[in-house]
């Protein structure tokens, strides 16, 4: 869905005023750990994580203008990539000092196995004398609030238990499920470059095997309950750790986009929709 125009950003600029009211922040803007906080729920809360983009063909442009353009004048979402652009630009506009990673995602594969691919960014912010993991670009798997940097240290949110342990190359994130730890991603300790984003952009966005060419997957949290989208299959998860699970058929799917997500589906979405909606069985 194309708008008539857009934001005229260039280079590494933002447009803070139109990002806080995207994210409906109006608190103090400074750069301590309450208003990163605040920050990074309201982020959360408004801005889904998506990858229509990548389904449909289009690619996605890590130009900081294109990210504006869809992220805030669209009022689209985005993958990693685009989040971690779009948020760090935000706080060292408010003035945070930070780091952006690249990260091996263990999520789906086996541990013992050979290494991913680094293709997750996420970033390390720095407020009130100490370093926090903040990532608002990991689908339904991350807290809605940074992650002290403290290996070792569990970390209890209302969205799952988590620490950070120290590895070989860097650090592993890892979650506590079903009784026991599981590795989301391994954030390597290097200096990266831009073009290190942009090459591993490319590969996420355009290989034939890339899990984002072939599943939809959308995700926003708020504080009390966390949406997602796997194809056709809806998932609400409170954070007192209720549960309610619901498959879409087609016009059920287009509504929730819209209505849960807050995305701005279009007509040339509308095939893709009803692709999504058949092969994934939504009679059951």
């Amino acid at each position: 869905m194309k708008p008539s125009s857009c934001a005229d950003l260039t280079g590494e600029t933002i447009d803070l005023h139109a990002y806080l009211e995207r994210i409906g922040y109006d608190g103090p803007v400074a750069p301590t750990l309450a208003v990163l906080q605040a920050v990074v729920r309201r982020h959360m809360a408004s801005i889904p994580f998506e990858a229509i983009d990548v389904m449909l063909g289009h690619g996605v442009d890590l130009d900081p203008a294109a990210i504006d353009c869809k992220m805030l004048d669209q009022r689209r979402g985005g993958y990693c990539f685009e989040h971690a652009s779009l948020l760090r630009r935000a706080l060292q506009a408010i003035g945070f000092t930070l780091e952006q990673h690249l990260a091996r995602v263990w999520i789906f594969d086996n541990i013992d196995g050979p290494a991913p691919a680094a293709n997750h960014a996420s970033l390390k912010v720095e407020a009130d004398g100490r370093l926090w993991l903040v990532d608002t670009g990991f689908g339904g798997f991350m807290p809605n609030s940074p992650l002290a940097w403290l290996p070792d240290e569990v970390q209890h949110t209302p969205f799952g238990t988590f620490r950070i342990v120290e590895t070989r190359d860097g650090y592993m994130l890892e979650s506590w499920y079903d009784n026991s730890w599981s590795p989301l991603y391994e954030i390597l300790d290097f200096h990266w470059a831009a073009v290190d984003f942009k090459i591993a952009n490319h590969y996420v966005a355009t290989h034939p095997e890339s899990l984002f060419k072939h599943e939809l997957m959308v995700a926003r949290t708020e504080s009390e309950a966390r949406y997602t989208l796997s194809n056709n299959r809806f998932k609400i998860r409170h954070a007192d750790a209720g549960e309610y699970e619901q498959i879409l058929d087609e016009p059920a799917l287009a509504r929730t986009l819209v209505e849960r997500f807050g995305l701005p589906v279009g007509d040339d979405w509308q095939p893709l929709i009803a692709d999504i909606a058949a092969r994934a069985g939504h009679a059951g």
